[in-house]
Formats: structure tokens, sequence, C-alpha cells
């Protein structure tokens, strides 16, 4: 299938998102779309896929100017969309996921439930998936969920794939299993538009890229005649000269210990401890347990024993309250689930954790709000008209940014950050490291969480792996590779 949009304009109310936006595919290709957060790659690709109308410009298919009336009939012309935010239904079994809307049925209307099941862990093989298919899907980690939804697109036979930031929440061997069934669907026709801010997956996987700024196509050109500097500058318009800023971290004491933390099942014996202006980066599979260890430390989920220091002294945090009034703050991996309340203004999203503060005498100070929250939103350069946008209208990069400016308002003396850049572009990655600096460098102990392995190494200070539910290695800065990392998350030694 071949696709030409030109000159393409959108607006919401005052808002302009797309300003002659030029794109076009070609059968059998994967195609980089890239931008920073805001440039308006997903509304780009909303317009194609019919969830957008678009104010003016031209879309043609196989050389016919033609427009999908919805998502549904995209999907049933051949063009599926592996969105960002992921859209699982969390009270239903995986299987349900998989085929809801599209169920196979007799000739009664009967559900074939054996055929789907066998449909479904067919596509689950090709993909090296695990999951139980009668499951519940809110069960799931966001990277198994991340695993359904790709599953889910690729069950639909589709000539088109849109794939909006599909790795965010994968590991290197997920990441990898991907880019093999996209290889495959290369060899078979199917072209993949890819929406992605790792650099190193676009130069590995793509055929030709298009660079977005500001609502305007900047460039396309095949991938063999660029280089990431210049994908780089053509997205912020600016040089961005070292890709991980300099660490110069001066340890303090010991901020949070942890000893013999266990949930049966799910994680056993664990032992860290990070220190006052120290980054512990935190590595490992998807499923091995790493968001579990950290939801049981700020006091979301129960764990049967072990136990939690905080400056020497020990601490029962039994809910997420009492983790936040001992000084520890978590930027979870699901925004869109427990980050932030997506109806809520971007300034109830942020002042929400420091409510109190503003409220001494029982009443809000909205100034003070006020200048707390735009002092917030300058400092992490979230791109918003104004304070009161709701959260669900910002980009998946500006939400995040939002999701951790929420917990650096309250002066956190521990700060977990679980993924704390996934579908972020790489200026505002660079904007968080920075970050992560300034807070390290005023004392703030930091335990980051992530499944990119070059921001595990450029930013960590000593790293942790995790293997199955156990740390099953630790290094330094100094003797950490991707190799070293790998061989402890698959359980060699």
């Amino acid at each position: 299938m071949k696709i030409e949009m030109t000159n393409i304009h959108k607006a919401f109310g005052k808002n302009q998102v797309l300003t002659g936006v030029d794109f076009d595919l070609l059968p059998g290709e994967v195609h980089a779309l890239m931008g920073e957060n805001g440039a308006g790659k997903s509304t780009l690709m909303n317009i194609l896929t019919g969830l957008h109308k678009r104010d003016q410009g031209t879309i043609k298919i196989n050389g016919e100017e033609s427009t999908f009336a919805s998502p549904k009939e995209a999907e049933k012309s051949g063009v599926a969309f592996i969105h960002q935010e992921l859209n699982i239904w969390p009270d239903m079994t995986v299987l349900d996921n998989l085929f809801i809307g599209k169920e196979l049925r007799t000739a009664l209307g009967l559900l074939k439930t054996k055929e789907m099941k066998a449909l479904a862990q067919k596509q689950f093989n090709k993909l090296s998936v695990s999951i139980p298919l009668e499951q519940e899907a809110g069960q799931c980690s966001v990277g198994q969920q991340q695993m359904i939804e790709i599953a889910k697109a690729l069950m639909t036979n589709a000539e088109v794939i849109i794939m909006d930031e599909p790795t965010a929440a994968l590991t290197e061997r997920e990441i990898e299993k991907l880019f093999e069934v996209i290889n495959a669907l290369r060899k078979e026709g199917v072209s993949i538009v890819y929406i992605s801010h790792r650099m190193e997956e676009i130069f590995a996987i793509c055929d030709r890229i298009t660079v977005m700024r500001d609502g305007k196509t900047v460039e396309t050109q095949p991938i063999p005649e660029t280089s990431f500097d210049e994908v780089v500058r053509k997205m912020v318009g600016r040089e961005i000269t070292d890709r991980f800023p300099e660490r110069k971290p001066v340890l303090g004491e010991t901020a949070l210990e942890v000893k013999g933390l266990t949930k049966s099942g799910v994680f056993s014996d664990i032992h860290f401890s990070v220190k006052a202006g120290e980054v512990v980066g935190v590595s490992g599979l998807m499923g091995a347990g790493r968001t579990e260890i950290m939801r049981a430390i700020f006091g979301l989920d129960a764990y049967d024993h072990g136990e939690i220091k905080l400056f020497g002294q020990s601490v029962q945090l039994k809910t997420p309250q009492q983790a936040v009034e001992h000084g520890i703050g978590f930027i979870t991996e699901d925004r869109k689930g427990e980050g932030l309340i997506l109806d809520f203004s971007i300034k109830d999203n942020i002042a929400l954790p420091n409510l109190v503060s503003f409220a001494p005498k029982g009443w809000i100070d909205e100034k003070g709000e006020k200048d707390f929250v735009d002092l917030l939103i300058k400092r992490l350069t979230i791109k918003t008209e104004s304070a009161e946008t709701s959260a669900k209208n910002l980009s998946g990069g500006n939400q995040q940014k939002v999701v951790i400016a929420k917990w650096i308002g309250i002066g956190p003396k521990v700060l977990i950050l679980d993924e704390p850049t996934r579908g972020v572009d790489v200026g505002a990655k660079r904007e968080i490291y920075q970050l992560m600096n300034e807070l390290t460098d005023r004392g703030v102990a930091i335990i980051m969480v992530s499944s990119e392995l070059p921001e595990v190494l450029g930013m960590s200070d000593r790293i942790l792996v995790v293997h199955e539910g156990r740390i099953s290695g630790e290094l330094t800065k100094e003797e950490a590779t991707q190799e070293k990392i790998m061989t402890y998350a698959t359980g060699g030694q």
C-alpha cells in the first residue's frame, strides 16, 4: 500500500498543531517519523486513520484520493495503529483483548474459543510472549500489555502498521524479537510507520526518516544519508553536544537501605542501598520484578517480610501517603493509569501531592500554587498554552514531564524513577538527565529503573540487575557494559 499525505493542516481550537505536513509511505518500507514531543507526529497518524479530520490537505492511497471515516474503517482497509497510550481493557482477559470487536463466531453466534486461542498462541509464539490467555489484562505489566497490543495489530493482516513508541516498555530481548517480526513483515510487503525517540532503533530498523518540528515537515531522506547528530539538530533546531551530561557525584550518607525484602512468587531476599547524591540504575528483562520491588518500597503493594531503612531508621511504609510523608517520590512507568489524573489540569496534577503545603490554614493559597506550578512548567519546558490545560490533551512526552514535575515538587529525599524517559524525545531526555544531576547535587538519592541500556550506562553511578525476582548482579559504573548487564539479566554469572 502506498500512502501520500500532502500539505496537511490541523488545529484544535486556537492551537495550530499541523501547518503543512508532507509524508509518504512506500510498500514494504519501514519509515521513521521523528520529532520532539508535541511536534504533531501522533496527530498526523490520527488524521490518516480517521480519528481526526484534517482542516486542509490531501491524502492519496495507491494513487487515489481517499479518506478513512474512522479508525475501524482504516483497520478494515488494512491500516492498523499501535498507539503509544495502550488501549487495554484491564478487567477482560488477554484473549478477549486480542479479539475485541473481531470475535470469531459460529453460524449460531457462539464464540469459536478454541480457534481464537490457537490463533492468539500462534502470534504470541512469533513474538516469544508467554502470557496466559485467560489472565486478566490488568494484571499484566506495562511491557506485557505493550506486547498484547503489538500482537493484536499483527493479527489484523494489515498492509500498513503504525507503531507509536512500540518498544517504550520493552527490554532488549523483546525489542530484538519485535525487530525480527518487522523484518519478516517488510519482506512480505507490509509497510510500517515507526515513531520512536530511541535513535539506535531508528538507525537499526528503518529505511527512510521524516523529521517534523513545530507541526511542519523538516526533511525526508534515506537513513544511510543522515546521522544521529543531524537528526537531533533537525528535530530540536539546535545542537545537543552530549547525549548524557557528565556526572560528578558527591555521595553522602546512606539514604535508603533495603534488607531481605520478599514477596512470595514475585521477588525474594532483595538487599540494596542508595546514598544521598547517588543514582542507582536498575536493569533486567521484562517481568524480572524490577517494578514490583519499587512498588513495594513505595507502599503501593504489600510484601511478606523484610526491612526498609531511611537514613538509618527502620520505617513501615504500608501506603504511598506514608512514603510521601517520609520524603519518597515515585514516578511510575504507567503514566496514563497511575501517574496522572487525565481529566485534571496540568496545575491540579502537579499541585496534588503538595496541597497540604498550599493550604496551611485550611484554604488554598492560589497565587502560591500558581507560581509553584508555573515555575515547574518552565523548568521542565512543558509545552502548553496554559497550566489549566487538561493533561489528556498533552502529547505523551509532555504528560511524562507533568508526572516528573509533580514529584519533584514535593522536595523528595529519595526519588524512584521507573522508565523516566519513556516516550520522551531526545532533547527532553537530556533535560531530564540534567534535572537528575541537579537533584543529586542537592543530595537527593535516585533509583532509576530503565529498559534502555544506554540510559542505564550513561546515568548510573552503580547498576543493579534483577533476574527472576532476585538481584543477580551489581556493577560499578567503570566495570559495567551492555554485555555484562545482559549476562546477569539472563541468569548468567
